[in-house]
């Protein structure tokens, strides 16, 4: 089968950082399926295993959290999926990823594919779909109210780097099924009509002082904070900002943070890590498949969108170079897809 992957860990511009393989196809056992890979999305973390993960001994790692495709055969353990059904899933670090014609996935993680989206809409979802659910209904703790019931709550939701692919998610998920106030930070005027039209109540720079722009809004008090990027150099403008007993969630990677700073506040901080099921294999790992089919059927009565930015063509070494490179400078809006093995 055809695959995308590299041998060692080397800078996006040189031409064998990521390369066009042949690789056995894999054989489905136990609890997985063997899924034939039709779209892909990229995301941070595929760049940032390649910067920090050289392969051992001249081996080939395949990269890619994201898939949509079409299950083509079972393990002996399977019981939620049969072949031909349409999937999409993040899967599992642990495991070769979705840049190859045939991925094997635990049918644990994954969901059935919202059938009002074609495949390249739908490999945008799963993994900043999870992250974004889970940030905001485990770690934030948010109350879920049906679709639209247009009944507000208290809470005040800060969402720090929000045009990104778990933001355009995230923005969707908070407006549509929780009561909360959201604001969002952008600082292009592509990025603020972004999330705009995602539901962001508010828009604030985050270029400039939070802060004075928060209390210029005039509505109450931060209750919960979603931190995407740069969580370091906001982190005391966060205390600053949050009522007592407020939380913040982060998913990048700030190397020192002075959490007692919150203790006068008594807030509590929560790292948001969407792999943590799949790689520990959790006694609660198939709610990753739920919140995926609980995602599909949003989509499906047309209450979350599909957050694909760019769809930048067929799935080889080339065109994922491509996407790497834009995801590493920082200025992507939303998903950017790859569809189909030439």
């Amino acid at each position: 089968m055809k695959a995308i992957g590299y041998q060692q860990s080397l800078p996006i511009s040189d031409t064998n950082s990521l390369i066009n393989i042949e690789m056995p196809q894999p054989i489905a056992t136990g609890r997985d399926l063997l899924v034939k890979v039709s779209a892909i999305a990229v995301n941070p973390v595929d760049y940032k295993i390649r910067q920090r993960v050289s392969p051992e001994n001249g081996e080939i790692k395949v990269l890619g959290w994201d898939a949509v495709g079409e299950v083509v055969a079972t393990g002996d353990s399977v019981t939620q999926f049969e072949p031909g059904d349409k999937v999409f899933y993040a899967g599992d670090l642990n495991r070769a990823g979705s840049n190859a014609e045939y991925q094997l996935v635990d049918e644990r993680i994954v969901g059935h594919k919202p059938k009002s989206l074609n495949d390249a809409e739908a490999a945008a979802l799963p993994l900043t779909a999870i992250t974004a659910w889970e940030m905001l209904f485990e770690h934030l703790a948010l109350e879920q109210q049906a679709p639209n019931s247009g009944e507000k709550s208290d809470d005040i939701l800060l969402v720090v780097g929000a045009a990104g692919g778990v933001g355009s998610i995230l923005l969707q998920l908070a407006k549509n099924i929780t009561g909360a106030t959201v604001i969002a930070t952008a600082s292009r005027e592509s990025s603020k009509a972004w999330v705009e039209k995602l539901g962001a109540d508010y828009i604030i720079d985050h270029t400039k002082p939070l802060k004075p722009q928060i209390e210029a809004l005039g509505i109450s008090q931060i209750t919960h904070v979603a931190s995407l990027n740069n969580t370091e150099a906001y982190f005391d403008t966060y205390i600053d900002l949050l009522a007592p007993f407020g939380k913040i969630t982060i998913i990048d990677d700030p190397e020192t943070l002075n959490v007692m700073k919150m203790k006068p506040k008594s807030l509590s901080l929560h790292i948001e890590f969407m792999f943590a099921r799949s790689m520990f294999n959790a006694k609660d790992i198939a709610e990753q498949s739920a919140l995926l089919n609980r995602v599909a059927d949003l989509v499906d009565q047309g209450f979350i969108h599909t957050t694909i930015g760019k769809n930048i063509g067929s799935i080889n070494a080339d065109n994922l170079r491509a996407a790497h490179e834009e995801l590493e400078s920082g200025i992507a809006i939303g998903k950017i897809v790859l569809e189909g093995f030439e």
